[in-house]
């Protein structure tokens, strides 16, 4: 099971405005060349988006459900990508500190073959999956100024 975290310099409402934005998937999320909503109702329980993944001349497909939510604290999505399998992306928000948010990522294959060839190895990609991530996740929320959120949203 892949677990890393990330300190981000702004609150727990910041970092939310950017997770609960489709159009910023595919800016924080490593691997998505493109994304696109399915729904939408993004991130509630059910909402979906479509994603896909480029590797020189081939393209695949994917599908991103959200599983759990719990606005401005927890993200639970199911990743399906159908020659890999699926895959459970747990991002946990924890308040740090005045102003900052530490993130917490939890992944790990659920089915087909990403779950049956899962090693020391391919846990090892993850992790620097996760350190890709979670390093845009923090440069796509620290960019925004200092007291709003992504969305432009002033906050107290």
């Amino acid at each position: 099971m892949a677990v890393r975290h990330q300190l981000i310099r702004r609150p727990p409402h910041a970092v939310w405005a950017v997770l609960a934005d489709p159009a910023c998937y595919g800016d924080w999320v490593v691997g998505p060349s493109r994304s696109a909503p399915l729904d939408q109702t993004w991130p509630a329980v059910g909402s979906r988006l479509r994603y896909t993944v480029r590797l020189g001349p081939w393209s695949a497909n994917g599908v991103t459900t959200v599983r759990h939510q719990e606005s401005g604290k927890e993200l639970e999505l199911e990743a399906s990508f159908k020659q890999l399998g699926t895959a459970r992306i747990f991002l946990q928000l924890r308040p740090w500190g005045e102003d900052e948010t530490l993130v917490i990522c939890d992944e790990h294959p659920l089915h087909g073959p990403g779950s049956i060839l899962h090693n020391a190895a391919s846990e090892a990609m993850l992790q620097l999956r996760h350190r890709g991530m979670l390093a845009r996740l923090a440069r796509l929320v620290e960019q925004g100024p200092v007291g709003q959120d992504h969305t432009g949203a002033r906050h107290a």
